[in-house]
Parts: structure tokens; C-alpha cells; sequence
């Protein structure tokens, strides 16, 4: 099974990755292969304008790092070998491109769980998501 995890860096990540080590058997255990996906916000064109391409693609990796190498290590622990990626963009759109794209099986993801009225003021990656991927989404709590 080839499997997408989708992280942000927060407690829902961490949580969605305590879940994905107790129950990696029923994911396929070691026949499964796992792709770490981060999507970060753009800089505004207008900013990005000001710096050259490598200085943006130098901030682009920074940031990514943040959050993919506590992933890392969590997985490490766990005994998780992953690929990893990020890419600048709208979670919910680069998410659902890659998992259809890349020929994943099953994308897995921390939600907030902010229910129906937090998902209306707020939004929700999660939602968007779910609305707009044809791969099977598993959402931890």
C-alpha cells in the first residue's frame, strides 16, 4: 500500500503518527511505503518579488525543515522508513493533487476536529480534502 502522510507540525500531526506506529500492521506493515508531505503558504508574489529565487527557495526549504524533522525523528522512533516532500501552495489543493498524481492508495492526516460550525467560520484542510481527493483520506483525531 502506498500511503501519503499529510503534516503541519502540530499536536494533530504528532497524534496521527502515535496512531500510524500502534497500528502499522493494519496498514500493511512492512509492505507499505510511506511519503511525508508537507504543504507550507506561498510568499505573495508581490513580496516575493523582492528576493531572488534562491533566497526564496532557501526560506521554502527552512521552513519545511521545521516541521519535517520532528516527523523524522517520530517516525524513527517508531520504526517507520518514509520518503519526504513539500512543496508551497494551498494545503487542501496540494494535497489532493499529489495523492491522485503520485498513485497513492490512502491519505492519512491529523484533523482539529473543529466540527461543522468551526469548519464554516474556519475552514478546514481536512474538509477540503475530503471534498476534493479521490484517494481514500483517513483523518486522526
Amino acid at each position: 500500500m502506498k500511503i501519503l502522510l499529510a503534516v503541519d507540525g502540530s499536536e494533530y500531526t504528532r497524534r496521527m503518527l502515535s496512531y500510524l506506529a500502534t497500528h502499522k500492521e493494519a496498514l500493511g506493515g512492512g509492505r507499505s511505503t510511506y511519503t511525508v508531505f508537507h504543504a507550507m503558504l506561498p510568499v505573495p508574489p508581490h513580496a516575493a518579488s523582492f528576493v531572488n529565487s534562491a533566497t526564496l527557495h532557501g526560506y521554502y526549504e527552512d521552513e519545511a525543515r521545521k516541521v519535517l524533522e520532528p516527523v523524522r525523528a517520530q517516525l524513527a522512533e517508531s520504526g517507520i522508513e518514509a520518503s519526504f516532500a513539500h512543496r508551497a501552495g494551498p494545503a487542501d489543493k496540494e494535497i489532493s493533487e499529489l495523492a491522485s498524481k503520485g498513485g497513492f492508495d490512502l491519505v492519512i492526516m491529523g484533523s482539529h476536529g473543529h466540527g461543522a460550525l468551526g469548519n464554516l467560520v474556519l475552514g478546514s484542510v481536512a474538509t477540503k480534502v475530503l471534498a476534493n481527493c479521490n484517494v481514500p483520506v483517513l483523518l486522526v483525531r
